[in-house]
């Protein structure tokens, strides 16, 4: 049975698709939801219309708050059915979307903001430099110094993840596929060189500015999220190609393990693939085969939460579960070490929580005590650190060396146990001050930008759910991913 565009069971799916915001379907489409074996009777339309409800209500509230406006009726040759939602009910959906858009901006800038801030003393491992370096502890945006005092970039491998250094043998991804005007910087003799030598105030580091690129592609191929998953990871695998191997594309010095192993294996194949389709399936034969090998301790690093972020936040409005499984997927396609899995799952049901509205110290105090973090020894080592902490003055020194002693205890450096239940301590520490919390993350050293970056997404989220927001002078004072936050700002 088909019907022409004018018939009226057409006209009622035309009029559903206007008031929930879905796309319009075509006949074909409308008709694999007409009731098999009905005929166009008063059972059958009943049947049609209920299958019509479950159509619509599986839609999430970001949807249905683009249709708030509509207040008409539906009116099927004697079958009347008012389709206005009680106001009530309907405020309360655009109160939860509204809600949802906003803790994203939040996570969004709050990640960014944090990262920044920690730019110019990222990997100071005795945080007493930073104070003596920059003539006290760090209350804001600051521009690198030319030196390092923990430098081990030009001990950095030029052709793939860890640490060689250079020598002649080396066919170096650096320079060459990847960071074209920087292979110099590594490879100097220098032993003092910054990570991110030349940078200015406010700048995002290379991790956080690939994860912006990667909100961009998603609002760009799937903006109401309907397409495929896997299909839009592949448009991210293709804009992260291209945008890292064009010269001039940003302005860092320093690109982790996980992005030198990957284009050390991206060019090491006679034809590199570049479009979606090819690079999906490169990357996922890739984690299958490095998934059986010995396991690259260099990838195990808090510095794949930072492009988990993006995920998190475009599944936020699904089930947790399904939110963190999407996230996992990709980072999976980048970071092909299993042993990784279970903290990006953990992190993102985390984010997810916060997102949609949990308290983020409850949330945190749930996962404190998970195996992969330590077990309830671990937790009740945070817990008793964070008493040490709070047992003096607020915005003291004291409190202060209090956690950057407690960050040295559980892991000040990128591996992703002691980094995370460092990021934790923090969260818990600072979870009702996003700003006292982003500026010890930076002044507590190590590897305080990505563990900055993840910590700053739960921080903001959780600082807009509260009606705090984030510091207008913070925002501001950006500088190279301002314009970007902003744009992806007016789309989430």
């Amino acid at each position: 049975m088909m019907f022409g565009v004018g018939h009226p069971i057409c006209r009622l799916f035309v009029e559903c698709c206007i008031r929930c915001g879905r796309p319009l379907l075509s006949t074909k489409q409308l008709m694999q939801f007409w009731p098999r074996g009905k005929t166009l009777s008063g059972a059958g339309v009943v049947s049609f219309v209920t299958l019509l409800g479950r159509f619509f209500v599986a839609d999430t509230p970001s949807v249905l708050q683009e249709s708030k406006q509509y207040t008409g009726s539906i009116h099927f040759k004697g079958l009347s059915s008012t389709r206005q939602e009680e106001s009530t009910e309907k405020t309360e959906i655009s109160a939860m979307s509204e809600m949802l858009k906003k803790a994203k901006e939040g996570a969004l800038w709050g990640a960014a903001i944090a990262d920044a801030l920690s730019m110019p003393v990222h990997w100071y491992y005795n945080p007493d430099d930073i104070k003596y370096d920059y003539n006290g502890w760090l209350t804001g945006y600051r521009a690198p110094n030319k030196h390092h005092p923990s430098s081990i970039l030009t001990l950095s491998a030029v052709d793939g993840s860890g640490r060689s250094g250079w020598h002649e043998k080396c066919k170096p991804v650096i320079g060459s596929v990847i960071l074209h005007d920087k292979l110099k910087y590594w490879t100097s003799g220098d032993r003092s060189t910054h990570y991110h030598q030349g940078m200015k105030s406010g700048d995002s580091t290379l991790n956080t500015i690939v994860a912006l690129q990667i909100m961009k592609t998603i609002q760009r191929c799937d903006h109401n999220c309907q397409q495929p998953d896997r299909e839009v990871r592949g448009e991210v695998l293709a804009d992260y190609v291209k945008f890292m191997t064009t010269p001039g594309s940003h302005n860092d010095t320093y690109a982790e393990s996980y992005h030198r192993s990957f284009f050390k294996d991206w060019s090491a194949l006679p034809e590199p693939p570049t479009s979606p389709k090819d690079l999906l399936e490169f990357s996922e034969k890739r984690y299958i085969t490095k998934s059986k090998g010995s396991p690259d301790s260099q990838l195990t690093v808090i510095g794949a939460l930072v492009t988990a972020i993006p995920w998190i936040l475009r599944n936020a409005h699904k089930k947790e579960t399904e939110c963190a499984k999407e996230t996992v997927e990709f980072i999976k396609l980048t970071h092909p070490v299993p042993s990784l899995i279970p903290f990006v799952d953990l992190y993102a049901r985390l984010l997810h929580a916060v997102l949609n509205g949990h308290d983020l110290r409850q949330e945190i105090l749930k996962f404190l005590g998970h195996s992969e973090l330590g077990g309830p020894q671990k937790r009740e080592t945070i817990l008793k650190l964070l008493e040490k902490a709070e047992s003096h003055p607020k915005d003291s020194e004291p409190r202060l060396k209090a956690c950057q002693s407690a960050i040295g205890m559980l892991g000040s450096a990128c591996y992703i146990e002691g980094a995370m239940s460092s990021m934790l301590f923090i969260a818990l520490e600072y979870a009702d001050d996003f700003q006292g919390g982003v500026l010890a993350n930076a002044n507590c050293g190590g590897e305080n930008c990505h563990r900055g970056s993840a910590l700053g997404a739960l921080l903001g989220a959780s600082a807009v759910n509260k009606g705090q927001g984030l510091p207008q002078h913070l925002k501001d004072r950006l500088d190279s991913s301002k314009l970007d936050l902003i744009n992806l700002s007016c789309n989430l």
